[in-house]
């Protein structure tokens, strides 16, 4: 890994209201400066080494901002529109977001792709308008099942990116995206990628960054592992060349479970 400051990030998709968040905040702030561990996961925040950033509901991310208290922490939002208003009943724009304290937002998650039928299409409108706003992209993209079995990972996540990045810029690529590998199949399934599938494919969106955009930019920008993520497996995922920090949901539900994730972050 270059000089890129590692990422734990926590998608907590649709979990803790808004009293649930103050309690989370509270505990990771008393665990950041008053324990050992935290005080050094602190002071690798302070320094620029490590960057936490937390996706609550959008219920909760007034909640969130207000006591997240420590400047190494950023909010982000779990999805957002592409148009900055009008008739889109149930959506909400860049710009509210803007408004709300967020300072990143997950695009193209499994789940929106999946669940919400969230196509490469969209995605793309999605991408192109937060690249144009102070929103920095969470950018997801992996493959399902049957097609991490019939060989496609790395035509998947070509075709993904491909579109996605179909109008963006090298300079957004190095300074304001993340690129977040899920593969799909262990979303949420407690089966996860193995170290070298892992390394393998966030390799390989290195390259594609490489050959689309240039060196510099492959090298600046941060790649993400996540599915199903947990402290007894974080390390191990961490200390991949090509992995620059971490997408996690459930674990990152509870200020305990997160907090020990964390610890891996600047000791792996």
């Amino acid at each position: 890994m270059q000089d890129r400051a590692r990422m734990i990030a926590g998608n907590w998709k649709m979990n803790n209201g808004a009293a649930a968040t103050v309690s989370f905040f509270e505990k990771l702030g008393s665990w950041l400066s008053a324990d050992e561990t935290g005080k050094g996961a602190a002071a690798a925040g302070k320094s620029g080494r490590i960057e936490i950033v937390v996706a609550p509901p959008f219920t909760s991310l007034a909640a969130a901002v207000a006591a997240k208290k420590s400047e190494y922490i950023g909010i982000a939002a779990q999805n957002a529109h592409f148009e900055p208003k009008g008739a889109f009943t149930g959506e909400i724009s860049l710009q509210m977001l803007e408004e709300a304290g967020c300072k990143y937002v997950i695009l193209g998650h499994s789940e929106r792709r999946h669940v919400f039928g969230e196509t490469d299409d969209l995605l793309q409108k999605k991408l192109d308008s937060t690249l144009g706003s102070k929103l920095l992209p969470i950018f997801c993209a992996g493959e399902l099942l049957e097609e991490r079995e019939s060989g496609d990972t790395e035509r998947v996540l070509e075709r993904q990116l491909s579109i996605a990045l179909a109008n963006a810029a090298a300079a957004d690529a190095a300074k304001k995206l993340t690129i977040a590998y899920e593969p799909v199949w262990a979303i949420g399934t407690g089966k996860v990628a193995s170290n070298d599938d892992a390394q393998g494919a966030c390799s390989f969106i290195r390259s594609f960054i490489g050959q689309k955009f240039g060196q510099e930019a492959a090298q600046k920008i941060r790649i993400l592992y996540g599915g199903s993520v947990k402290p007894e497996n974080s390390a191990g995922i961490l200390s991949q060349k090509d992995i620059d920090g971490l997408l996690i949901g459930g674990a990152s539900v509870e200020a305990e479970s997160f907090a020990r994730i964390i610890a891996t972050a600047f000791g792996a």
